[in-house]
């Protein structure tokens, strides 16, 4: 028995891995975050798997349908949104599971960073202008920030930065990174990234508020700052140059 703790991606239901939704269709229990993983994931369950919708459940209800199904001798698939190393909430079901030796494993899915930029149809780092990505959030209800983690010792850097669980936060996000990156720096909020009613609202940092605002975006949203969203003058990477030579193309004569 083990509990298969699995990244269904951003929304879409073929953005899941092959392996991932395997796992799913051959675990007896499947656990899953209602509000954000998509009906059609959870569909490939086995006819007559315990499919349950963790959202309205506590920690210790959560563990407890996992220790019910280890007694029985059952897999479960715990089924996350996004991939489940990004404020997935999964390391102290984890540490739950050691406390009571259930054996688990982790399967990662498209994270939405990485869902948004292809949306986009951009990269995250061009040369020149960011080669780093910061992967960050807001302080919320929910979780303080460590201290040295705000937006403002971040934002010194000038790289790629993209704020999760923060679009309710955007006046702190827009008041912390303008001295930095400039009010005319390139903001998108990505809502509800590959599913079928998502938007990806563009602006700046001077004017995605009001947008947001009229757009009435409240939730389920990434925000990404950064040059690179708006530059087309970069420089050619480096990599396919004729006279770059490397192991696999060496240099010609």
């Amino acid at each position: 028995m083990t509990v298969h703790f699995i990244g269904a991606g951003p929304g879409a239901p073929d953005l899941i891995t092959i392996r991932g939704l395997n796992l799913i269709r051959r675990s007896p229990v499947v656990l899953y975050a209602g509000s954000l993983v998509p009906a059609e994931v959870v569909a490939e369950a086995p006819r007559g798997a315990r499919v349950v919708d963790t959202a309205p459940l506590t920690l210790d209800e959560i563990v407890a349908e996992m220790a019910g199904a280890a007694e029985a001798g059952f897999d479960v698939a715990r089924v996350h949104s996004g991939d489940p190393s990004l404020y997935g909430a999964i390391a102290e079901q984890m540490r739950r599971l050691d406390a009571l030796a259930i054996p688990y494993d982790v399967t990662p899915g498209v994270p939405s960073f990485a869902a948004a930029a292809a949306a986009l149809a951009t990269e995250l780092t061009l040369p020149d202008i960011s080669q780093t990505v910061i992967l960050t959030r807001t302080a919320v209800r929910s979780s303080a920030m460590p201290e040295g983690e705000d937006l403002a010792g971040l934002g010194r850097s000038g790289a790629t930065l993209a704020i999760h669980l923060s679009v309710n936060n955007l006046a702190r996000v827009v008041l912390d990174l303008t001295p930095l990156y400039g009010a005319d720096c390139p903001v998108v909020v990505a809502c509800r990234v590959s599913w079928p009613d998502q938007i990806l609202l563009r602006g700046t940092l001077a004017d995605i508020r009001r947008k947001v605002k009229e757009a009435g975006i409240t939730r389920t949203a990434l925000i990404l700052v950064g040059r690179v969203l708006g530059e087309s003058a970069f420089t050619d990477s480096r990599l396919y140059a004729p006279d770059h030579d490397h192991v696999l193309r060496p240099g010609r004569p």
